[in-house]
């Protein structure tokens, strides 16, 4: 039986304990602690519970970060945290916002923006440009597709492969809270 906070609504118990060097091997323990020390926390949770999966950690970890980082991405730092972070407001995900909070703010994601990502693509300050990415990553969280419409309008900003790269971003970060909560992995800070 797992915990449950009343005040967050969260489960408290992991349903997958973190793991150590016994549970995660040498080379991904070794990943687990570079992590942790480059996302300036003892215990990257994350990290250490899908580091149980032995080489997936490894591919997953390879994919996830050509998605967050150029020249593997042709989407910008910003824009790729904006995205993440909405994805992670949407879905309610405290782990992915606290983690993307701290690095948005080295990509320009100040307070007021994330005040604004809050209150999503309706905000009247939004680029044209970051209006249809957040519509568009909504529509996605939301329904799991986007529609002509919206996506006629996101077309208008993005090229073909910057298309491509947007969905497999807001779908890694969306199937990211999904694990995150079914695993209940608690957040670092």
């Amino acid at each position: 039986m797992t915990a449950y906070d009343e005040k967050t609504g969260n489960h408290t118990t992991p349903r997958v304990p973190p793991g150590r060097f016994k549970q995660l091997g040498p080379v991904n323990w070794a990943t687990w602690r570079v992590l942790s020390l480059g996302s300036r926390t003892k215990d990257a949770k994350l990290f250490s519970t899908l580091g149980r999966t032995g080489g997936l950690f490894r591919g997953w970890l390879h994919y996830s970060g050509v998605l967050m980082l150029l020249p593997g991405t042709k989407l910008s730092r910003f824009e790729i945290e904006l995205v993440v972070l909405r994805v992670a407001h949407l879905r309610g995900s405290r782990y992915e916002w606290q983690h993307h909070v701290r690095l948005g703010r080295r990509a320009g994601i100040t307070p007021q923006i994330l005040e604004r990502i809050l209150t999503g693509p309706t905000d009247p300050d939004w680029s044209p440009r970051y209006r249809a990415m957040l519509a568009a990553a909504d529509q996605m969280v939301a329904t799991k597709n986007v529609d002509d419409a919206t996506w006629a309008t996101l077309a208008g900003h993005l090229d073909e492969r910057r298309l491509v790269e947007f969905c497999l971003l807001v779908t890694q970060y969306d199937g990211l809270a999904t694990a995150i909560d079914t695993l209940r992995i608690q957040p670092d800070f």
